[in-house]
C-alpha cells in the first residue's frame, strides 16, 4: 500500500509530468488510484486492467496477469523456522508463473532464509551482502552482529545461512589490527577435488584469520602466498594423510617452512577439544573470509562442511602441542 500511495505522488509531481509532456507529449493523468491499484492516460492497449496492481503474497492471483511481475520481500522470518510456511511461499511464487504474460518478466528482491526458501528457486538469483555494497560501515556491522545471534547476522547481512540449532559456537569477535598476527603460524586444509574447500588459517597467541575457497589446492596457493607473506608469518602446517607429502614439497619450493603431521585423531574431538574450548578467547581479524566463518558457525557434529573448524582447530592443537611457535 506505501509502495502504491508513493507511486500515485511521484506520478503527480511537478517533474514527472514535466517528463511526460517532454516524451509522450500531454501530461499524467491518474485514471484509477487507490491503495491497491493505479491506472493512466500513459497507455497504449485497450485492455481493461490496471497499469499497476499491488497484491500480498497470500492474495488470490486467479485470472489475473501481468507484463512484469515484481516479487518483494516475499520471504521473511516465518520462511526460517517454519517448513509448512517455506512450501506455501514457494507455492504461491511459482502460481505466479501463470500471471506473467508471454515475453514478460519476473524482478525479485528479497533477503534469503533459509537454503530452501522460495529464493532458491528464482533464476539468476545476484547478492549483495554487507560487505560488497559498502552501506554499512565496521563499526556499524560489528554492533550489529553483537545485536543478534550468529544465524540471524548471517541471513540478514550477509546473505547466507548458518545453523543456530545445536551450534558449537557464538557470535565471533574481530579486531582490525592486523599487526596482531605478525610473526605467528598457519594451517592448510587442502582441497583435492570433490566438494570440500581449501581452507587457510593464521593464529598467534590468541588472534586468529580465516580464508576458503571453493576449488583445488593447487590452484589457491599463489593467493595463499601472497596473504602468508603480507601477514608476516612463519611456518605452515599441513597434514600428509592423503598426499603423502605432496602440498609439503610445494610450499617448501616457494621458499616457506613447513612441518607436516599425520591425523588420526576424530574431526568432531579435535574440534570440540581445541577449538571450542579456545573459542571465548579468540579475536578474528576483521578481514576474515565471510565464508570461512560461516562453515565455522554452522558446524555441528552432523555438518556436510567442516574444513574451516577443522583448519583451526588443527592449528591451535599443533601450536599448542609443541610448546610455542615454529617461526
Amino acid at each position: 500500500m506505501e509502495i502504491v500511495l508513493q507511486v500515485q505522488k511521484l506520478l503527480q509531481s511537478d517533474i514527472f509530468q514535466a517528463f511526460s509532456e517532454a516524451l509522450w507529449g500531454k501530461s499524467v493523468t491518474l485514471l484509477k488510484a487507490t491503495t491497491t491499484e493505479i491506472d493512466t492516460n500513459l497507455k497504449d492497449s485497450n485492455k481493461g486492467t490496471s497499469q499497476l496492481l499491488a497484491l500480498g503474497i497470500g492474495a488470490s492471483i486467479t485470472g489475473k496477469h501481468a507484463d512484469i511481475v515484481i516479487t518483494d520481500d516475499i520471504v521473511n522470518l516465518k520462511d526460517r523456522v517454519s517448513r509448512a510456511e517455506r512450501e506455501r511461499t514457494k507455492t504461491q511464487y511459482q502460481e505466479l508463473q501463470n500471471v506473467k504474460n508471454r515475453g514478460g518478466r519476473f524482478i525479485n528482491t528479497g533477503t534469503p532464509w533459509h537454503k530452501e526458501d522460495a529464493i532458491s528457486k528464482m533464476p539468476n538469483v545476484r547478492r549483495y551482502d554487507c560487505y560488497e555494497t559498502g552501506l554499512i560501515s565496521k563499526e556499524q556491522l560489528e554492533h550489529l552482529r553483537q545485536a543478534m545471534i550468529p544465524s540471524l547476522f548471517a541471513a540478514n547481512y550477509e546473505l547466507k545461512h548458518i545453523a543456530d540449532k545445536d551450534a558449537m559456537f557464538s557470535a565471533p569477535t574481530y579486531i582490525a589490527d592486523v599487526g596482531k598476527i605478525a610473526n605467528g603460524t598457519a594451517h592448510i586444509d587442502a582441497a583435492y577435488g570433490g566438494s570440500d574447500s581449501t581452507v587457510y588459517t593464521a593464529k598467534k597467541d590468541n588472534v586468529m584469520f580465516g580464508k576458503k575457497w571453493d576449488k583445488h589446492v593447487d590452484d589457491c596457493l599463489n593467493e595463499i602466498e601472497l596473504i602468508h607473506k603480507e601477514l608476516k608469518l612463519g611456518t605452515i602446517h599441513v597434514e600428509n594423510n592423503g598426499d603423502k607429502g605432496y602440498l609439503a614439497k610445494e610450499i617448501k619450493k616457494r621458499g616457506i617452512p613447513v612441518k607436516e603431521y599425520h591425523e588420526s585423531q576424530n574431526k568432531f574431538i579435535k574440534i570440540a577439544t581445541y577449538l571450542r574450548a579456545e573459542w571465548s578467547n579468540i579475536q578474528w581479524l576483521d578481514t576474515t573470509d565471510p565464508d570461512y566463518m560461516a562453515q565455522v558457525l554452522d558446524y555441528t557434529e552432523n555438518a556436510e562442511h567442516d574444513d574451516a573448524p577443522d583448519s583451526a582447530a588443527s592449528l591451535i592443537r599443533q601450536t599448542k602441542s609443541k610448546g610455542g611457535w615454529l617461526v
